[in-house]
Order: structure tokens, then sequence, then C-alpha cells
């Protein structure tokens, strides 16, 4: 008798391509890089702040006051 087969696991997709445009054969990158990591560390855009993943830089955004 042949054992049940598991389940195929489901697959995160990478999503490297929404940080980088290409325009006129030249590739541009969408995101600022981490200054302290280098050119290959995107910092993460939340609400209010930029953050590196790799060193936790964190840039924060200034807010007008209104």
């Amino acid at each position: 008798m042949a054992a049940p087969q598991k389940p195929a696991k489901k697959s995160r997709s990478n999503k490297v391509y929404k940080a980088y445009k290409v325009e006129g054969g030249v590739l541009k990158r969408l995101r600022k890089t981490c200054p302290k990591c280098g050119a290959g560390v995107f910092l993460a855009e939340h609400k209010n702040r930029t953050t590196c993943g790799n060193c936790h830089y964190t840039e924060f955004i200034k807010r007008e006051k209104q």
C-alpha cells in the first residue's frame, strides 16, 4: 500500500522585481538604499519612517504641522 502524498507547499513569490524599473535599457532603483549597508540593501517604507532590515538604520519622515 502506498503512503499518502503530502500536499504541495505554497511558495512565496520574490518581490524584488518591484524594487527596480528598466527605462531605456538603464536599470533604475525605485527605493532608497541603506547608507550603512551599501547599494545592495533597500530601506523598507513605513507610514512615518524608512528602515533597514539588515542593520536597523531608521530615518523618520517629518510631518508638516497644520
